[in-house]
């Protein structure tokens, strides 16, 4: 008797006895926190800065711009598990109206300035890529083109990061956000000098993404829809036409690389074409700094110091 009593001692502990937790969290697998993102500017500036200490995932596809894209319900719910996640704020990531993160992990890396949001009235509903039928109404979101606003979004990324990591990783953090904001402000400094040059040039624009641009940099920039792997029909270039009769531009802004022929249409009518690429999304060549200097360049170029 007591013998199984002692038998049966033992299977009540350890019926009671808890066993090991396996974690299901997403840093479990790597040991690394793990940070999901809304674009691709955010990607570089926690990769910079997080160096080898944190995983950062960027999971839009390349051929959709990030600020329609529509995670499917295996990517929201990584999301949802993720350390951190960054976002850009200016209402850039449409999906999260529909959907629920959780507050305590989520950064808006735009709260610095969400001030001095730009408004956009009354655009109209257009579609490219496949993302469907899309308007830019409401707030202009490509705020990075401010390069004084990305070194805040930047200061924002560092900030957070840091508090994923060990105390004694902190100021390597700090120390990479210390130099990556001397090379946006030295970009910035250039466009700042290459807008005072240019403060009442007329431009055009493929699509509405410059507003942050233009108002930094002093640019009078007025926006068609076009893509650049489309060529525009005869109704378009009516429409254009008619735009440059109330604002005579000599020169259009492109987010990527246009299709030779609309370059030859636009250069029968006076206007030449220029690439500066917003890097939405991740570049086929390059990483986002390499990007905004090939745009500073570019300007530079076209409209030299006298």
């Amino acid at each position: 008797m007591k013998v199984l009593f002692a038998l049966s001692c033992l299977l009540t502990l350890a019926c009671c006895t808890p066993s090991p937790k396996t974690s299901s969290s997403p840093q479990a697998a790597s040991g690394k926190p793990q940070v999901y993102v809304a674009n691709y500017p955010l990607k570089y500036f926690a990769q910079r800065l997080g160096a080898d200490l944190v995983e950062v995932h960027f999971p839009a596809p390349a051929d959709e711009d990030p600020a329609f894209w529509q995670p499917d319900d295996e990517t929201l719910a990584k999301y949802q598990a993720a350390d951190l996640i960054l976002m850009n704020g200016a209402s850039y990531s449409k999906w999260v109206d529909t959907t629920t993160l959780p507050d305590e992990k989520v950064v808006n890396t735009g709260s610095a300035y969400s001030d001095q949001y730009i408004e956009v009235k009354d655009a109209t509903t257009h579609s490219h890529g496949p993302g469907g039928e899309h308007s830019h109404s409401g707030t202009a979101f490509t705020t990075w083109l401010d390069l004084r606003q990305a070194s805040l979004q930047a200061q924002e990324v560092s900030k957070a990061l840091q508090t994923l990591v060990p105390e004694n990783s902190k100021k390597a953090i700090a120390d990479r956000y210390t130099e990556l904001k001397k090379d946006l402000d030295s970009l910035d400094q250039r466009l700042l000098d290459v807008g005072k040059r240019l403060a009442k040039v007329p431009f055009v624009a493929s699509h509405p993404v410059y507003q942050y641009m233009a108002r930094r940099y002093s640019l009078d920039i007025q926006s068609v829809l076009w893509e650049p792997e489309t060529v525009p029909d005869d109704k378009a270039m009516a429409e254009l036409q008619a735009l440059l009769a109330k604002h005579p531009a000599k020169w259009m802004f492109w987010e990527g690389q246009p299709d030779g022929k609309s370059v030859d249409k636009l250069r029968a009518i006076g206007v030449q074409s220029i690439v500066l690429d917003p890097c939405a999304n991740v570049p086929e060549t390059g990483d986002f700094l390499e990007r905004m200097e090939s745009n500073v360049e570019s300007l530079e170029i076209a409209f030299p110091a006298p």
